[in-house]
């Protein structure tokens, strides 16, 4: 396998031209059952083998867990912006800095699998309440000076979701684990 494609096992996000309602219907159960699907995926490994780097220079499992929960919990919040705020800016934040953090590297699982529960149950109940004219809320990531669509959003989110699990269950069947 190349190391692309270990880095990107779904392929690279590509931004849809266009959602319709029956795709937002497919995204929103991506994001419902991430957290029984990340539950399943890290199921039965031991320290070592949470301690293993999907691929050379990358994170590893413990890493990615940990890494889904930070980035789900702050695309909550941007959601909760946007519905709330008129085109907000939203706060960036080092994703690798994060993952280097102690709690990142070292922490149990469980308070991550934990979190992606309850997290998702509560975005999960935003995402269904939203109407037709909320999809096209935006905010703006000030870094990279972007405007983005909460439905562009959702669709990235539920690419990240599978992105990440295929980090894992790929590495599980590369290490016949």
């Amino acid at each position: 396998m190349s190391t692309e494609d270990l880095r990107y096992p779904i392929g690279k996000h590509k931004k849809p031209e266009h959602i319709s309602h029956k795709d937002i219907t497919g995204f929103i159960r991506i994001i419902e059952q991430l957290p029984l699907k990340m539950r399943e995926a890290v199921n039965g490994l031991h320290t070592d083998q949470l301690n293993t780097p999907y691929r050379e220079d990358g994170w590893t499992i413990r890493q990615v867990v940990h890494h889904v929960a930070d980035s789900h919990m702050n695309a909550y919040i941007r959601f909760k912006l946007a519905l709330t705020e008129e085109n907000p800016s939203i706060k960036p934040y080092n994703e690798n800095l994060w993952a280097e953090l102690p709690e990142a590297k070292f922490g149990t699982l469980e308070i991550s699998l934990k979190l992606l529960e309850a997290l998702h149950a509560r975005w999960e109940i935003v995402l269904t309440s939203m109407n037709e004219n909320q999809w096209t809320r935006t905010y703006v990531h000030p870094e990279k000076q972007i405007t983005s669509r909460l439905d562009e959003v959702l669709a990235l989110y539920a690419w990240h979701s599978e992105h990440h699990l295929a980090h894992i269950t790929n590495l599980r069947r590369r290490m016949k684990w």
